[in-house]
């Protein structure tokens, strides 16, 4: 087989202080960048400009036909080499070379134009693929049925919800026939029942002999998906070869987070910012409320978490869902089952509380995602991945130490108006 990708020496520096390295910049942006350095000049200050190496000589080749699963740890490099593969962004140093048609599915908010209607982006993507206007519109069909958006066609996309959006645009990424295809985190975003189509049609494509490259946190994805697994971490590539081997190397990376404080203003995240989770912390508790060294089997867990609204929010709801390390969905908390619905004024700061009790967990390392929004209407902020913790064996028990059903639901308490207790 021939390679459909090489790299060679690939670099990328970003220098902070300047442009946010990870948004995408409008002429507006451009311009008001300009003014900001005009005032700064103005008055004296320097302007402090550090160098961040996102990715160092980085060298890999994908041959035509291979599914190769992208892991690593939030900050790796994996967006940020994503990007430079589809185009998005250049290089600081080195080369890629790209042998075929490539259609990437990477963040939330990127491919569409946000003025223009469903009908209109999947005409615009098909001519920015180099189709047609015969090979679109046979295509055209198929795209909107997969997508499940019929009676949205004449909707601007900016008024989609993220979930919409993403089924959309991966329902076009996929359409187009691309000899190679890449696929972020952003279907995470969508239900669980259009997941599992979309991971029939990437299996339909890798049959087909094209090229996949898949990046999740879901590592279960990743095994079932993948014939070859590539390591990133601190933007430097670590390990490459066998699925089940990389994944094993990069659980291995993952740090213990347990009974600590976890700011989440600078994380990857999803939805449309009215609200953000702004920290989160972790206890363990005993059944009394007394706090304890560390989680353990069929103890409680709290949670305490704070959020900022740069506008109204009313009535959203709050989860809090635990992932096990292969990324599976294991506990979801959120305030609609207890039905106290989230509002927030403009400017407000809240305090929340999760805590969940009798959690039979085996001990492992677990993940705690945050998602806030409106149930079926719009994601305000969803956090994959915002902390972890570990969970130690309480006795020597065959109860604690044998492996529990995958899924099951623990009591709870959810409290959403607590006052004079931050995380930060």
């Amino acid at each position: 087989m021939s390679e459909a990708i090489t790299a060679h020496n690939v670099s990328k520096c970003f220098m902070l202080g300047t442009r946010s390295p990870e948004k995408y910049h409008a002429l507006r942006d451009v311009l008001a960048q300009g003014l900001r350095g005009l005032g700064r000049a103005v008055v004296g200050q320097p302007q402090q400009r550090q160098q961040f190496w996102a990715l160092r000589d980085i060298d890999f080749q994908i041959k035509e036909g291979e599914r190769i699963g992208l892991i690593g740890r939030n900050g790796a490099g994996k967006s940020t080499l994503l990007k430079i593969l589809g185009r998005i962004t250049e290089p600081t140093g080195g080369t890629i070379r790209i042998r075929g048609r490539l259609a990437s599915l990477l963040e939330v908010g990127t491919g569409f134009h946000p003025e223009l209607t469903g009908r209109e982006n999947v005409w615009l993507s098909g001519a920015i693929y180099g189709l047609s206007r015969r090979e679109i519109l046979r295509k055209f069909d198929d795209i909107v049925a997969f997508a499940e958006v019929e009676q949205f066609l004449e909707v601007p996309v900016k008024r989609y919800s993220s979930g919409m959006y993403v089924r959309l645009a991966f329902s076009v990424a996929a359409h187009l026939d691309p000899d190679i295809l890449i696929i972020d985190e952003v279907l995470a975003v969508g239900d669980i029942q259009f997941q599992k189509k979309c991971l029939a049609k990437m299996e339909d494509i890798a049959g087909e002999g094209r090229t996949l490259i898949l990046v999740s946190h879901n590592m279960s994805t990743i095994l079932s998906m993948s014939t070859r697994c590539i390591l990133l971490d601190g933007g430097a590539l670590v390990a490459s070869g066998r699925p089940q081997e990389v994944v094993r190397a990069y659980q291995d990376t993952v740090q213990d987070q347990s009974l600590g404080r976890t700011d989440l203003t600078r994380v990857e995240r999803y939805g449309n910012g009215w609200a953000r989770f702004t920290g989160i912390q972790t206890q363990a508790l005993a059944a009394d409320g007394q706090a304890l060294e560390f989680p353990s089997t069929g103890g409680d867990l709290g949670f305490t978490i704070t959020l900022h609204a740069s506008q109204p929010v009313k009535e959203a709801t709050v989860a809090l869902i635990i992932y096990d390390e292969m990324g599976g969905r294991l506990i979801d908390a959120n305030s609609l089952i207890k039905g106290k619905g989230l509002s927030l004024e403009t400017e407000e700061t809240r305090t929340i509380r999760f805590r969940l009790r009798n959690v039979r967990l085996k001990p492992d390392l677990y993940t705690a995602a945050l998602w806030l929004g409106v149930q079926n209407l719009a994601d305000i902020d969803g956090i994959r991945y915002a902390t972890t913790f570990r969970v130690e064996a309480r006795r020597e028990d065959i109860l604690y130490t044998s492996p529990f059903p995958g899924v099951y639901m623990c009591e709870f308490d959810y409290d959403p108006d607590v006052r004079g207790v931050s995380t930060q």
